[in-house]
């Protein structure tokens, strides 16, 4: 699997920013077959940092039901999230974490 392919994008948050400041950890959305391994080697490679640990987590898809004028029930989407600690000599570009 191609490494832009297991990691799809940045999330970036107020509790995404509080944890690069505290712990240097950033949080990628990937993809439902992504391992530990495949995203620490795919975070590696494509940013040229070293990877101290990753943790994955699944947001499974809920019912919702919007109380306007019909009761519409709609799924919301499945997700799959990594949180990657960074080494502490090492910080990614793109994303600075509120530091001034």
């Amino acid at each position: 699997m191609n490494y832009s392919e297991i990691l799809k994008s940045v999330i970036i948050t107020e509790k995404g920013a509080t944890n690069v400041k505290k712990g240097n950890k950033y949080t990628f959305l990937i993809t439902d077959s992504a391992t530990k391994g495949q995203v620490k080697e795919a975070v590696e490679t494509l940013y040229k940092v070293k990877v101290i640990s990753v943790n994955t987590l699944k947001n499974k898809g809920k019912i919702k039901r919007s109380m306007v004028k019909n009761r519409v029930e709609f799924k919301t989407s499945y997700v799959k999230k990594a949180i990657v600690q960074l080494d502490p000599k090492n910080t990614l570009k793109f994303y600075d974490g509120g530091k001034e």
